[in-house]
């Protein structure tokens, strides 16, 4: 069966990868109030592809205060047969600097077996391998299959809950597919089962009324920026673990992940020594992490031989799967309350949160997963941790808490480099993930069907 599935993808693929090229032209940035029309254009191109794809109904929905349009496309069920859902999101991260990237990030280009441009990867290969898997079935899958398109994924997901709550009707399913995750390597497909939840908070230190000036002060009267510094630094110990009290830990995915490789991905210099207790997922996937991610300061071209009055950061910290991401919060904002040094005032101001999510890989959809992916592909599936946060997996454990939800990659790997400069896609990786979701949704079936016949 693998080998047919992989036939009939071939034939379809060329297609698919003119679409998504086309997708790619797209610049649906979602952050950017300026590109609007972008998004717009993105969601009813995506539209229009589903629907030339055989879908009974195709709406675009932006009927939610402050949202962006979303895509709702359907495909019926058999009789008696369950309902997929597979999601994806057509909205994609700013570029950057311009600069950094080899070639325009909305002009798709193909290097050494990739598909560079912003959104390849991050997720319009979602939308694209979805499109694929249905033309493949000639747009009658063995499942009923709603596929949903988010148009705010990139901007935190912010109104998904009210949307799944207003649409839960359109959007209900028995499983789930949220195919924006990565793969643990080239080749080695995974699910993704452990997410770290995030907040953000703004910390300012004041230590004078106004500037005065180093020489004739300093010595005894503090400056707020070496405050600051000095408040920050208590956020680790000296081995680099988060020191903030309460936080807990999760149990890591049983994947090995070896030093050297995690070394070259990150890209540390020759020298410098990790941070953290514990394996590389456990320090990455099951704990928190806590990162000064912007200071606002004199400049250096700017300095002046004075003692700063305030200065202040922000604070970005990815909590553990295990913890609820609001009480870290809080327990984050009181550590900093309480560290202040010399007694220089501290004011917190918190930001974004979102929520970690930790899911149980057993029953039958996972084990249909297990069979699909690893044909498909070759090799055993992996269950990995991602380190950072995905919120709309929570919002949709949360809405359809009794359906099994597999977080998938559509071929990203660790150098798809989403988010950042040369953003890509490796597409031999992309057809292993179209082949395993149609092997999957096939599994699904004959699963649904025998069990059926026993009962």
């Amino acid at each position: 069966m693998s080998a047919d599935v992989r036939k009939a993808l071939r034939e379809v693929l060329p297609g698919v990868r003119a679409d998504l090229e086309e997708l790619i032209r797209i610049p649906s940035v979602s952050a950017d109030r300026a590109r609007a029309a972008d998004v717009r254009a993105s969601a009813e191109r995506t539209a229009r592809l589903y629907r030339d794809a055989g879908a009974a109904e195709v709406e675009i929905l932006d009927d939610i205060s402050g949202g962006q349009p979303a895509v709702v496309a359907r495909f019926p069920a058999p009789a008696g047969m369950p309902t997929v859902l597979l999601y994806a999101h057509h909205d994609v991260q700013p570029t950057g600097d311009l600069a950094a990237w080899t070639s325009q990030p909305f002009e798709p280009a193909e290097r050494d077996g990739r598909l560079y441009g912003r959104g390849s990867a991050d997720d319009k290969a979602g939308v694209a391998a979805h499109l694929a898997v249905l033309r493949c079935f000639g747009g009658r899958p063995p499942v009923g299959v709603t596929v949903f398109v988010e148009g705010e994924e990139e901007i935190g997901s912010t109104t998904l809950g009210a949307f799944l709550e207003r649409h839960r009707d359109k959007v209900e399913a028995d499983v789930v597919v949220l195919a924006d995750s990565i793969n643990f390597d080239t080749g080695t497909p995974s699910l993704t089962t452990t997410l770290r939840g995030f907040t953000d908070c703004v910390v300012e230190v004041q230590a004078l009324e106004h500037t005065v000036h180093s020489g004739n002060y300093g010595g005894a009267a503090p400056d707020a920026l070496t405050a600051l510094c000095r408040l920050l630094a208590t956020l680790h110990d000296e081995k680099g673990d988060v020191a903030i009290a309460g936080l807990g830990a999760a149990e890591p995915p049983a994947v090995d992940y070896p030093e050297e490789r995690f070394r070259a991905e990150a890209g540390m210099l020759d020298g410098v020594r990790l941070i953290g207790t514990g394996g590389i997922g456990e320090r990455i996937w099951a704990k928190s992490a806590v990162t000064v991610v912007g200071i606002d300061a004199t400049p250096v071209a700017d300095a002046s031989n004075t003692l700063a009055a305030t200065a202040r950061a922000k604070i970005s910290m990815r909590s553990a799967p295990s913890d609820d991401a609001v009480e870290a919060q809080r327990m984050l904002i009181r550590h900093l309350e309480q560290h202040a040094p010399w007694g220089v005032r501290v004011q917190v101001t918190p930001e974004e949160v979102g929520q970690p999510y930790a899911i149980d890989p057993r029953g039958d959809a996972f084990d249909a997963a297990r069979s699909a992916f690893s044909a498909a592909y070759g090799t055993d599936l992996v269950t990995t941790g991602v380190g950072g946060s995905i919120p709309f997996v929570e919002a949709f454990a949360a809405a359809f808490p009794d359906a099994a939800i597999l977080v998938t990659s559509a071929g990203a790997d660790p150098d798809c480099r989403a988010h950042g400069a040369n953003e890509s896609l490796h597409l031999g990786d992309f057809e292993n993930a179209c082949v395993a979701e149609a092997l999957l949704l096939n599994e699904l079936a004959a699963r649904h069907d025998s069990a059926r016949r026993d009962g």
